[in-house]
């Protein structure tokens, strides 16, 4: 069974004025997230500006998150770092703060070979009991799992259950898929490739725009799933314009821009993060406006 099907959102992590993480406002995040029906929360991932938390802090929003949500929806911890011993510590402690999975990216900057990545997965997997979704984005790890290695790693490895792709190489996705007869579970890294995705045997997204736009991002994933094709293409196609504003500068930084201009007040980016440049906001603004959420 696959840990959910849907639109998961890639969360943001809110911070205080002095970069300290607003839990309070974490917690209203999250509710309205459910509210809003968002299928899974995935929480400290590269939206949550995981790569600037404290050991500490990871672990505090991850603890927070899976009490918040309390088996509402799939909570999926992020819990990758470029040092495998790192990732297994990590792993071992999301679970047992009670976690429903993990997402556990690439190791990042070493850039680790074939059979690395092979290695890194099977430690980093004996040592929890949960389902783990591997996390590919080369371009922002500078490591690609190809689509032999990943498959290899998903039939040897049992609690090692999905993949989500964000190599933008539809072929690659393609030929992971046929390696592994459809049985991997697959999700969308990238929101402007969700249907896509979903046309090769995909369960859904794990959504930086479902942050600003949790009801839309759902009803793509929903409606091709209950067979209406046109309509779900037809609503990732209106998407578009705003999902590139949202990555018209490195995420998270117009994501936390949006979710201001939105009112939740979810504070600064830490460092290196920087505020987003003037004209590019306008951009995201008028965005926001054609796609009715501003």
């Amino acid at each position: 069974m696959s840990l959910f099907t849907g639109s998961g959102v890639a969360i943001i992590t809110p911070m205080n004025e002095d970069k300290s993480v607003n839990f309070d406002k974490l917690g209203a995040i999250i509710d309205d997230q459910i509210k809003n029906h968002t299928d899974a929360i995935i929480i400290c991932g590269t939206t949550g500006e995981a790569s600037t938390l404290t050991h500490e802090e990871h672990l505090d929003c991850i603890r927070f998150c899976s009490e918040r949500v309390n088996k509402r929806i799939p909570v999926i911890a992020g819990t990758g770092s470029n040092c495998t011993e790192t990732a297994v510590y990590l792993s071992t402690e999301a679970q047992k703060a009670g976690v429903d999975g993990l997402l556990v990216v690439t190791p990042y900057y070493n850039k680790a070979t074939q059979n690395g990545l092979y290695e890194h997965y099977k430690e980093i997997a004996a040592s929890v009991d949960l389902p783990i979704i591997m996390y590919n984005v080369p371009s922002r790890t500078g490591c690609n799992i190809l689509a032999p290695t990943a498959a290899k790693i998903f039939k040897d490895i049992d609690n090692i259950v999905g993949i989500k792709e964000a190599t933008g190489n539809i072929s690659q996705v393609a030929k992971l898929m046929s390696l592994t007869n459809g049985e991997i579970d697959l999700y969308s890294g990238n929101d402007d490739q969700i249907v896509p995705i979903l046309s090769l045997g995909g369960k859904g997204v794990i959504s930086v725009l479902a942050n600003v736009a949790p009801q839309k991002a759902h009803d793509i994933v929903a409606t091709y799933l209950a067979g209406e094709v046109s309509r779900s293409a037809k609503l990732q196609l209106e998407a578009i314009e705003l999902i590139d504003a949202l990555f018209c500068e490195v995420n998270p930084i117009p994501v936390k821009t949006a979710m201001n201009l939105l009112g939740w007040e979810v504070g600064p980016l830490r460092r290196p993060l920087s505020p987003m440049e003037p004209a590019n906001v306008e951009r995201l603004k008028a965005a926001m406006k054609g796609y009715g959420i501003l």
